[in-house]
């Protein structure tokens, strides 16, 4: 072969054949692979690596908790006090009558609570005053089981009887620092047993109650020859309007048998201190506390009867209510006498608040500020006034007759704490001196919790 070097580089193409058909690179006899690019690929599948190890498994869907049961019995401490002062002026004709009374300064309730649940639908309250004749006294005392099939509340103990929208109103939310004159009638807190509820979407309430009377200050009662009484509440809101307009009427008889056949009214006029400090340095014959204005003595009674009115409404910030109440007392050995009491009252929120209605238990309840004292805001300031009466004369008895005329100012820092001021002016007739006056300026400040 004339040039055998072109044989040789035939054969070696042909043995590289199969490498290039494999997909084998060649490169120039002068260049090398990209190490960089190698090195990053490395360095990427490192990270694949690290992360598929490092990946968790997805979170299992959560699953539903079922609602955890309370505990029973619960208790919750609850409590308030009232600490009141007053400054009393009297014309010649009532100091005659009634003595020159002091003026002063009382708590007029301090009281201390325990409430709570010993089961789903039993409930129970253990409360107590140190400021009330007694100290300490029995208040609401009771256990309840609720949410039965046809009496839907049953409650056993001592607790205040279904009769009147004042009686029913807390003290804690009264407008005013003392309930209105007519509240003199009331059997108020009593032992027994009492079936209450609600119809309609809570616009009815009613209350039935079978009771012992009269129940003293530690809540027992003894005594033949009677020593029971029912008593007996209904009322609708009637009418809503607006967004929180409320009209509220409603009606309460009582059937008094009361042990050892007697009963007595009487009445302060709206404002009492019964605390006999300096009692001592007091000279004889004037009064260490605010004596009744009108006062029937004991009455020889077979039975009393009361017949109670009310009505009430609420919207925007001002709210009102009235009540009027007769008391038929069956006399052993007389005549039946009857006697009467009355109250109209209203108020206003000088700061635009809105004393909300309490439909479960048809009341007026709790007042709650816009803007509290002390966050940036002035508390609510509501101004008051109320008229009231009671008249204690009847045929033989004659117990007096007193009309009240009464200006408030509230201001409440916040929803548990408020200050009152009123002034009263007391109207009274007496049998025995004829007509005669008394100023009362009274104050009040309270706390809750």
């Amino acid at each position: 072969m004339r040039h055998p070097w072109i044989a040789v580089l035939f054969i070696g193409g042909i043995l590289q054949l199969p490498f290039l058909s494999a997909g084998q690179q060649t490169w120039p006899t002068n260049s090398t692979p990209d190490d960089s690019m190698l090195t990053l690929r490395l360095a990427s599948l490192e990270a694949e690596v690290r992360q598929l190890k490092e990946k968790k498994p997805p979170a299992p869907p959560p699953q539903p908790v079922a609602p955890s049961k309370p505990s029973y019995p619960t208790a919750r401490l609850t409590g308030f006090f009232q600490a009141d002062a007053g400054w009393v002026h009297q014309d010649a004709a009532n100091t005659a009558l009634l003595g020159d009374i002091q003026d002063g300064a009382d708590f007029r309730r301090a009281r201390l609570a325990a409430t709570g649940e010993v089961a789903e639908n039993v409930g129970y309250i253990v409360e107590f005053d140190f400021g009330f004749p007694g100290r300490p006294s029995f208040m609401d005392v009771w256990l309840e089981v609720r949410d039965l099939p046809t009496l839907q509340n049953v409650r056993v103990g001592n607790y205040r009887q279904p009769v009147g929208l004042d009686g029913l109103t807390s003290v804690k939310e009264l407008t005013l620092i003392e309930r209105g004159l007519p509240f003199a009638f009331l059997p108020f807190r009593q032992i027994g047993v009492m079936a209450s509820g609600t119809a309609l979407d809570e616009d009815v309430t009613w209350a039935v109650s079978g009771f012992r009377f009269p129940t003293d200050v530690f809540g027992g009662q003894i005594g033949d020859d009677g020593g029971y009484g029912f008593a007996s509440r209904l009322t609708g809101a009637v009418v809503e309007f607006g967004c929180d307009g409320t009209f509220h009427i409603g009606g309460a008889y009582s059937l008094i048998d009361p042990a050892n056949n007697a009963v007595r009214y009487g009445s302060q006029p709206e404002f009492f201190i019964a605390e006999t400090g300096g009692a001592a340095f007091v000279p004889a014959g004037v009064p260490t506390a605010v004596p009744p204005f009108v006062d029937t003595d004991v009455i020889r009674t077979n039975t009393a009867n009361l017949f109670a009115t009310e009505i009430a409404t609420t919207t925007g910030s001002f709210h009102a209510q009235s009540e009027l109440i007769y008391a038929v007392v069956d006399q052993i050995g007389g005549s039946i006498a009857t006697f009467s009491g009355a109250y109209a009252q209203a108020a206003y929120f000088l700061t635009g608040e809105h004393r909300p209605y309490n439909k479960k238990n048809g009341v007026l309840g709790r007042v709650v500020p816009k803007k509290p004292f002390g966050h940036c805001g002035s508390g609510a300031w509501e101004i008051a006034g109320r008229w009231s009466m009671l008249d204690l004369n009847d045929d033989t008895i004659r117990g007096g007759r007193l009309h009240d005329v009464t200006g408030g100012l509230n201001w409440y820092l916040n929803q548990h704490t408020k200050f009152q001021l009123n002034y009263i002016h007391a109207f009274l007739n007496s049998s025995v001196n004829g007509d005669s006056d008394a100023d009362i300026v009274a104050v009040r400040a309270q706390v809750d919790f």
